[in-house]
């Protein structure tokens, strides 16, 4: 089918940074949207950044100016790119020409993707618990994105710290290490893609109340960003424990990562 070729292009030319977050090149997305000159390419992306801005978002949080190394002939060069979240891929899409079946076909791929970020609570509840954790984890990882931008503005530079900081609050002293010793996986693994969905959401609401803290006491330094990260997760633990919840370190660890599961829908969509 031509909606699932088109997912195809798109999720294979999909990247992911060092924290786990995905995003797209400009430059890449202009070929899959049959794009010939980057000169009109850019004209569309510019029209997505103000529709962007219109809606009370910052622009520069989803459209990230890069250079990329391009080879031309035997030598190479560098030339301007720019890093798309999904959210910037779906602004693109809606601004773009719809005359053209690659931009009609990525509209309808990027707002069906879009909604599937956005279900209802009973929509969430009807879900299979590898869906719940699929569904969880990617709202952790674009929460994630959006701490480490306020964590930035807040002076941290040592974002490995600070998540520690996060983990150690809410997980009773443990960092990711001892957390991924725990949990029997290697630590070059993400602990976050070996967590249940019950799991993962006590991890999203830390990441959410400690953006959200950062942002309201206007912090400017890494240690006091650091300690905030993790008296929030101090307190969303001493809330688990006030409701009877289970500690987040007694809850089971996952047979399969979420990456495992998610290479396994996709071998069946082939």
């Amino acid at each position: 089918m031509i909606e699932n070729k088109t997912e195809k292009n798109f999720e294979s030319i999909k990247h992911m940074d060092e924290n786990g977050i995905e995003f797209w090149y400009a430059r890449e997305i202009m070929s899959v949207l049959e794009y010939k000159q980057w000169r009109r390419f850019e004209q569309v992306i510019n029209k997505a950044k103000e529709a962007c801005e219109n809606s009370k978002i910052n622009a520069s949080n989803h459209f990230a100016n890069v250079g990329k190394i391009v080879k031309a002939g035997i030598s190479s060069k560098n030339v301007g790119d720019i890093k798309l979240t999904r959210y910037a891929c779906y602004l693109i899409a809606q601004n773009g020409d719809s005359r053209k079946k690659a931009i009609a076909l990525a509209q309808t791929y990027f707002a069906i993707q879009t909604r599937k970020q956005e279900i209802t609570r009973q929509e969430y509840e009807q879900l299979s618990e590898d869906d719940k954790r699929l569904y969880t984890r990617q709202n952790v990882k674009s929460k994630n994105k959006y701490l480490f931008d306020t964590a930035k503005s807040a002076g941290v530079k040592n974002y490995g710290k600070f998540n520690n900081y996060g983990y150690r609050g809410l997980y009773n002293g443990e960092d990711a290490k001892d957390i991924a010793n725990r949990k029997g996986i290697s630590e070059k693994e993400d602990v976050l893609d070996y967590m249940s969905s019950t799991e993962l959401a006590a991890n999203l609401f830390r990441i959410t109340q400690t953006d959200e803290v950062l942002k309201n006491k206007n912090i400017k330094y890494e240690n006091e960003a650091c300690i905030t990260h993790h008296q929030v997760g101090q307190a969303v633990r001493q809330t688990i424990k006030r409701i009877g919840g289970t500690m987040p370190e007694d809850l089971p660890t996952p047979r399969k990562s979420t990456k495992q599961i998610e290479e396994e829908k996709k071998k069946r969509l082939i």
